[in-house]
Order: structure tokens, then sequence, then C-alpha cells
């Protein structure tokens, strides 16, 4: 803490150093039009002042360059030059006027970034109340399954051979189901336990390939076409969050995309961000469901005639609450090809939070 307090001090002491510096260079060559008084002097350090009260944290950097404006006012911009005369009519009144000024815009900025922290803790939560939600469903279902098959194996020593195999089979398949929940679990849990991000500079190369990776541990071959710039591009991100939500979106392609034999990743580069658009071929989603797809309880209707595996992993509504507490958004729409797609954006690394 003490070293992150010095690195915020050294950056904030700089930027108040870069606008007065400004601000004097500015008044300077004013000052060879005007051999008087300069009268914009004091407009140019009100104005250096709002910056640095506006760029800076707390009230100290603001007070202290409006004190530092003052004083250069008074001895570089007003006759006699390059003297001190403190008896000026109205120096008090202009010392407490930059003053103020520098309160007012340091209290509001104060309460901007306040209500921003406010906003980053209410999505915070909205993630851990959407991750409990979406995990009492995924491990009621495999479980309430693996419990009937077993129960029935039990209470039927007798069972036809090509029976007992098709559930053995099945509680198979439900455990590796529960694997993957219980990955997708941990994988949150372990990045954001208290539910901070913990960003790196990360290249989108590296978490493309290792969500890849997982996805082929489960699913083999399925075939996923990466499009993306031949240039490397680098993000300010939680990566095994992202990660997850990329191998979620991999997932969810092939359990809801009925007839999909596909997936293509698509990454491409706007001005601030990259955005990321995972399409498949398949049935596509009703275009009534694009807007709720995002809820915390939505489940996709063609899945009421009994197959409890309604849930999407941690959730979409989890994945939106991860891009968004990095500072993106993500969005659902069907692809040309008829087929559903979901795209998400990020800040570029110049434009992420360091």
């Amino acid at each position: 803490m003490k070293h992150w307090n010095s690195k915020k001090i050294g950056k904030n002491t700089l930027l108040m150093a870069i606008v007065l510096a400004a601000a004097v260079f500015v008044c300077l060559q004013l000052s060879k039009l005007n051999d008087d008084n300069n009268p914009f002097a004091v407009s140019i350090f009100i104005l250096a002042v709002a910056v640095i009260a506006r760029f800076t944290e707390g009230y100290v950097f603001g007070i202290v360059s409006a004190a530092i404006g003052v004083i250069c006012v008074n001895y570089m911009f007003t006759k006699p030059f390059f003297e001190f005369n403190f008896s000026i009519t109205g120096y008090p009144l202009t010392f407490t006027m930059m003053i103020l000024v520098s309160i007012i815009i340091s209290t509001l900025t104060t309460q901007i970034k306040n209500q921003e922290k406010l906003k980053y803790e209410a999505e915070k939560e909205k993630m851990r109340s959407n991750l409990l939600r979406s995990v009492s469903h995924d491990l009621r279902t495999p479980l309430t399954s693996i419990l009937g098959a077993s129960s029935v194996m039990m209470e039927n020593e007798n069972m036809a051979p090509d029976e007992r195999s098709d559930l053995i089979k099945e509680i198979n398949k439900d455990a590796k189901w529960l694997i993957r929940i219980t990955e997708n679990i941990l994988s949150v849990t372990r990045s954001s336990g208290n539910m901070t991000l913990k960003k790196d500079d990360e290249l989108i190369e590296e978490i493309i390939s290792t969500s890849i990776i997982k996805f082929r541990k489960n699913y083999g071959d399925f075939p996923i076409n990466v499009k993306m710039p031949d240039d490397l591009m680098l993000i300010s991100a939680d990566a095994t969050l992202i990660e997850q939500v990329l191998l979620n979106l991999f997932e969810n392609a092939v359990i809801h995309g009925k007839t999909a034999d596909k997936i293509d990743l698509i990454i491409t580069r706007e001005p601030g961000k990259v955005v990321f658009a995972v399409e498949d071929n398949g049935a596509g989603i009703p275009h009534d469901e694009l807007k709720k797809v995002f809820d915390a309880y939505f489940t996709r209707g063609e899945t009421s005639s009994g197959n409890g595996r309604r849930s999407m992993g941690i959730g979409l509504s989890v994945c939106q609450s991860i891009i968004r507490a990095h500072g993106g958004d993500i969005f659902a729409y069907n692809n040309s090809q008829g087929g559903a797609g979901i795209y998400f954006w990020l800040p570029m690394k110049e434009d992420a939070d360091e």
C-alpha cells in the first residue's frame, strides 16, 4: 500500500507540475504581446487549477496548485515583474477565488469517483448473486439425474446388461457435466473470491488459445474457426475470467445450437476497444428471447420437454457481469448464417484502467 501511495503521489505531482508549467509558458507568450500587466494570467491559472483539481485525487493538489498559481501571477505577471507585491488591489479576492475553484472541482471529482466505485461494487455484487443462482440449478440437475439412475440400478439387481450400460453412461455423462460446472465455479472464485478483478496486461492470442484448449477437453475436435488481425493486441484484464467467458460461449454454441457443426470466433479492433464475436451455424435464438438471454433466471424454451440441462455454464448473466466489470459490454444476436451470435467488447490496453 505504501508503494501504491508513493506511485499515486508521484503521478499526481507530475501532472500538477506539467499543467502549471504549461500555464506559465502560455502566460509568458501572451506577455510578449502586452508589456503591461498580463490580463490573461489569472484566467489561465484558474483554468490550470481546474484541470489539476479534476484529474488528481483528493483536495491537496488542487489547493497547492491554486497557491502556486497565485504566487506565479503575483511574481511573474504583475508589475513590478519578478517581484512580490502583496498590496495589489484584488489580490486576496484572486487567491480566494482560485482556492474555491479548486475545492469545488475537487469535491465534484471525488463525488464522481465515489459514484463510479459504487457502480463497480454493485456490478460485483450482481456477479456474486448471479453465480449463486446459477450454481444452485447447475448442481441440482445432474445430481438428481445421478441419484435417479443409481437408485434404479440398486433396486434392480437383475437389470439387463444393455439397460445397466445405458444408465452407467448417463451417470458418467452427468459426472462429467458436474466436473465442468465445478471448473466454472472454481475459475470464478479463484480469480475473484473477494470479487476483485486481478487485471494484468494480457495477449488476446494467449487468452483465446487457452480457452480453446479447455474446450477441446470436453468437446474434442469440434471446429472453431478463429479470425483476427495479424498484429498483437494487449488488453488489461483478468485472463482467467475472460477465458471462462469464451469457454462458456463455445459450450453454449454446442449445447444450444442444436444443428450447429462449427463455431466462428471473430476478433476485430475498433477505436479504443477490441470486439469478440462467437457465432454458430445452428438454430439461432428466437427473436423474442434475444433481450432475455442475459437474465439471471432465463431458460431456453426449447428444453421444456424435460431436458434439465437448461443452464448455460456459469450463465450468460454472469458472463455479462464479468465483461461489464472489465468496462465492456455483451450482446446477443442472430448472424447471417441463421445461427446464434454473442459478441462482447473490452477496452484496449491504452483505454483500460491501470
